[in-house]
């Protein structure tokens, strides 16, 4: 039985894990970690630091924010607790400096997107970059997300980056007309990417390929957090035979 800790147990992707953990038969809930929620149902403490100290856990998933992430995982890793990670916003540096915090065979498993269409979204994009000069990424998301662009969205443009070994070709920033800066969107490894808000979204993203004559799009929908949740528990169940750093749901899928 794997035993689970969630911290963000509190917002809607980490009760959305609490639902997801309690109804598997081989994942036990441990505890939930968050300073501002609290409940009868099962065990909440304030920080990861009083967690550990009054009990113990095989895993730690964390869906919280940016800002508090990494803090998180690094007292996870120190004493020796895998860690699923699906809050966005660390950069490749700092997921590397984590990883060396850890102890013993703890591994930390980081993933943009947990939904297996994302995954394979972003492999579509992989095998096709090659082959268009140019590519762009617009990203919607709900009006409450922390950081843009999502995470799915920078890891999306460094795979085409990484399979076209090259930057875009397209019209940057240069092409913006004045006061209308930002028109072409940032820049992430040499791919235009938009960042959409707004309320009615839950993450939709599109992939957009061109040459002359043609266009090729690749989109994911997602309506539901439910949709996050296999690749969470996939995570969890693999977590453990792994250690060191491991990024992106595909290398446990088979």
């Amino acid at each position: 039985m794997i035993q689970v800790a969630v911290c963000g147990c509190g917002g809607r992707m980490g009760s959305a894990v609490i639902d997801a953990v309690n109804a598997s038969d081989d994942m036990q809930l441990v505890c939930g970690v968050d300073p501002n929620f609290t409940t009868e149902s099962y065990s909440v403490y304030q920080s990861i630091d009083q967690a550990l100290k009054a009990t113990s856990f095989d895993v730690l998933v964390d869906f919280t924010r940016p800002d508090v992430v990494a803090s998180n995982v690094k007292c996870a890793l120190s004493a020796g607790v895998d860690c699923v990670v699906g809050t966005t916003g660390l950069a490749q540096e700092t997921l590397e400096s984590l990883s060396s915090c850890a102890t013993g065979d703890a591994c930390l498993f980081y993933a943009p997107n947990f939904t297996t269409g994302a995954v394979l979204m972003m492999q579509f994009a992989k095998a096709a970059a090659p082959y268009f000069p140019e590519a762009e990424i617009i990203e919607c998301h709900h009006a409450n997300k922390r950081d843009a662009p999502s995470g799915t969205a920078v890891r999306t443009a460094h795979i085409i980056q990484d399979a076209r070994g090259r930057d875009s070709k397209a019209p940057g920033k240069e092409t913006e007309i004045e006061g209308a800066e930002g028109a072409r969107g940032a820049l992430v490894a040499g791919v235009p990417v938009h960042s959409v808000r707004s309320m009615g979204f839950v993450a939709t993203q599109q992939v957009i390929f061109g040459s002359m004559g043609q266009t090729l799009t690749i989109t994911h929908d997602s309506w539901d957090r439910e949709s996050y949740m296999p690749g969470v528990l996939l995570g969890i169940r693999s977590v453990g035979s792994q250690h060191g750093l491991i990024v992106g749901l595909e290398n446990f899928m088979e």
